[in-house]
């Protein structure tokens, strides 16, 4: 499981790699990874997600 600091290290890391397209593939590998039943890389998505959330921000409409 990796800790605070990598999640939040590897959240701006592939947004500048997958622009908007970041949160969907968080999405997609949290997923991915919780039907295998790998709970531990599963939560790690999860939380990168948080993290892109944060880093993005609220969507305008």
């Amino acid at each position: 499981m990796m800790n605070a600091v990598e999640v939040h290290d590897h959240a701006p890391k592939l947004y500048v790699l997958n622009g908007g397209k970041a949160l969907a593939d968080a999405t997609a590998m949290a997923r991915r990874y919780a039907q295998s039943g790998d709970k531990g890389l599963a939560e790690d998505w999860r939380r990168i997600q948080a993290a892109l959330r944060e880093l993005i921000g609220p969507s305008v409409s």
